[in-house]
């Protein structure tokens, strides 16, 4: 059995095609189908080189950010080719989770001290300390929900800037434009435009502007019920995909290759490594992992980027 499925000839074939080859060549025994079966979930190779597994693990549980500017969401847009022709290479960009307000700054290098000058200047100074920031650091953290609105904020600023941009090595002098055509644009999520969340009005001249500062508090909570029966939607069609995963401490388990590593070989690189122990389990399927030596891997992982190992 070991010959046929992995040998010198050996495609490594599902557990069905394994038992018919079998069979042709003129072997059988009463176990057969579950011993190909159980040999093929064994196989070391099939399960590094198997596809990723799309159904969620776990049911959504989405997060609310109780009034404006209270949760904030951190990513990056990049590297961007080509570069700028001041050298900027990224874009920072925050969006406020109620109102979906985007803040964003060029810069030619991602580092700690530039994240915190932009958080202390363009969030704090401007709309007070946040309850809550979340980056990408910290998926395992977040929902489905709140990666799809970081997504979905990135992919709406790219497109924007690439259809203002004339000369593509000038894209970040577009981005003050991008942002204001973003901000004035009703999201879907809210049913509102951010720019009308935050300041009570469209982007109007002034004149007509003191009639709808009268209706802020409305517009924000027709935005606020607006968002819960979106969130409550977006939910129930992620449940109806879920396949629990259950994992608990001590199971052996592989790790999805999220990014191309330097020493990686392209197409013929695995789709997950390991073997890890599960070291711990939290509540909404954060997961610390350990290596087989028993060294603690810092970061937590979600449980959608993990799989059962049979060694």
């Amino acid at each position: 059995m070991e010959e046929v499925h992995g040998g010198s000839c050996g495609p490594h074939m599902n557990w069905l095609m394994l038992a018919k080859k079998l069979m042709r060549l003129g072997y059988y025994w009463s176990t057969m189908e579950t011993d190909c079966v159980r040999h093929v979930r064994h196989c070391h190779l099939c399960q590094v080189y198997a596809s990723h597994i799309k159904a969620p693990p776990n049911e959504l549980h989405p997060m609310t950010a109780p009034w404006s500017f209270s949760m904030w969401g951190i990513d990056v847009i990049g590297p961007i080719n080509p570069k700028a022709s001041n050298g900027y290479l990224f874009i920072l960009v925050a969006i406020d989770y109620f109102t979906k307000w985007i803040e964003a700054i060029t810069l030619a290098s991602v580092t700690a001290k530039a994240v915190a000058r932009f958080i202390k200047r363009d969030i704090i100074a401007r709309y007070g300390v946040p309850a809550t920031i979340i980056t990408d650091n910290a998926k395992n953290m977040n929902n489905k929900i709140i990666d799809e609105l970081l997504e979905a904020a990135n992919k709406n600023v790219k497109r924007i800037i690439e259809k203002m941009t004339v000369n593509y090595k000038d894209w970040h002098k577009m981005l003050p434009y991008a942002l204001l055509a973003y901000r004035t644009s009703i999201r879907t999520s809210t049913g509102a435009t951010p720019y009308s969340l935050v300041y009570g009005t469209e982007a109007v001249l002034p004149i007509e502007r003191y009639e709808q500062l009268n209706h802020i508090d409305e517009r924000r909570l027709k935005a606020l019920c607006h968002g819960q029966c979106y969130q409550q939607r977006m939910a129930r069609a992620f449940n109806a995909r879920v396949h629990h995963r259950e994992f608990k401490p001590g199971d052996l388990v592989l790790r999805k290759v999220l990014h191309v590593v330097p020493d990686s070989q392209g197409k013929f690189s695995y789709k997950y490594d390991g073997p890890f122990v599960v070291r711990e389990t939290f509540s909404g399927g954060a997961i610390i992992l350990s290596d087989m030596d028993e060294t603690e891997n810092t970061l937590p992982i979600n449980a959608d980027a993990i799989k059962k190992y049979y060694p």
